[in-house]
């Protein structure tokens, strides 16, 4: 709660993402960091450096991310900030250029809209240790969840039609629409996290903007661990319109706002792959990434919880 004592212009905004490695080199101790220090097979390592092989090596997350930031620093009159959770820069090396800026109070947007724990949770006890350990005066406003924010669901309708319009232009009708999102564990769910809510709510929200009334969702870049994972997966969706004799199928991720190996290997290569395999056209509407509406949205998104705070001094 801003007292008075905090005037409007030593706020700031801070991003924070998941984070994604730059070469094949940044693999191994990437996923340690995922991982919190717990190793995975050698296997699963070789399996998801050959993924990133294919992509290019590295990903485009931190380019993208940093593409949002300055499309929202053009829109707002606060400083705009990135920090990953799990690779450079790291959350704490953010909150460090903060204080040296003589920020004091922020507003903390992860760029995962909807609310899981496994996610958004992490995201705020790195963020929590990090303010503790380098500026421990720092206020965070902490963004939550916005799954369901209005201008958020505008730049995927946005997405969505140009998608749609051009896959009706290639095929010559209508195609069925699969929106995805970021599988979890099960258990996670059954904790009473609301990450599958949230994402079917973005999904219905997106639907309506666009005036579909038929569609499914999806779960998709299940872990590879032991445990189950929730779906339906994309490709038992994928299964279920190739026994049905159909031959396209369009893509709508809303739990994702920009490229990186989720998109471009999981869709762009295995899912594309799957299908083909099966005589089903895989395609997806384009990720968020630097648009205009989206970096809105993210404007209006801070402006709010700036002008409640303001209103209360």
């Amino acid at each position: 709660m801003n007292d008075g004592s905090i005037p409007l212009s030593t706020w700031g905004v801070l991003l924070l993402a998941h984070g994604a490695p730059d070469q094949l080199s940044d693999i191994p101790q990437f996923l340690l960091n995922v991982r919190g220090g717990r190793p995975l097979p050698e296997p699963a390592v070789k399996e998801i450096t050959r993924r990133y092989g294919l992509i290019g090596g590295g990903s485009p997350l931190l380019r993208f991310t940093n593409q949002q930031a300055e499309g929202l620093a053009k829109l707002i009159s606060h400083p705009v900030y990135v920090g990953m959770r799990n690779w450079k820069p790291y959350i704490v090396e953010a909150v460090q250029r903060l204080a040296d800026d003589g920020v004091q109070r922020i507003v903390a947007v992860c760029l995962a809209p909807q609310n899981s724990r496994t996610s958004i949770g992490l995201y705020r006890q790195a963020l929590g240790e990090a303010v503790e350990k380098v500026h421990p005066g720092l206020i965070v406003d902490f963004v939550e969840s916005w799954h369901d924010h209005p201008g958020l669901i505008e730049a995927f309708c946005e997405r969505a039609k140009a998608a749609i319009a051009a896959a009706k232009t290639e095929t010559g009708g209508a195609v069925p629409i699969v929106f995805t999102a970021h599988s979890v564990p099960e258990r996670t769910i059954a904790d009473g996290d609301p990450y599958e809510r949230q994402v079917r709510e973005t999904a219905a929200l997106v639907a309506a903007g666009i005036g579909l009334r038929n569609y499914q969702v999806a779960f998709q870049s299940q872990g590879m661990t032991g445990e189950k994972w929730i779906g339906p997966t994309v490709e038992s969706q994928i299964d279920q319109l190739a026994q049905a004799g159909v031959k396209h199928v369009l893509l709508i991720p809303v739990g994702f706002v920009c490229d990186h190996v989720e998109i471009l290997y999981d869709i762009d290569i295995l899912f594309r792959d799957y299908g083909r395999e099966r005589g089903v056209a895989v395609r997806r509407s384009e990720s968020l990434n630097a648009s205009h509406r989206f970096a809105a949205a993210l404007a209006g998104l801070v402006a709010a919880r700036v002008g409640s705070a303001s209103e209360k001094i």
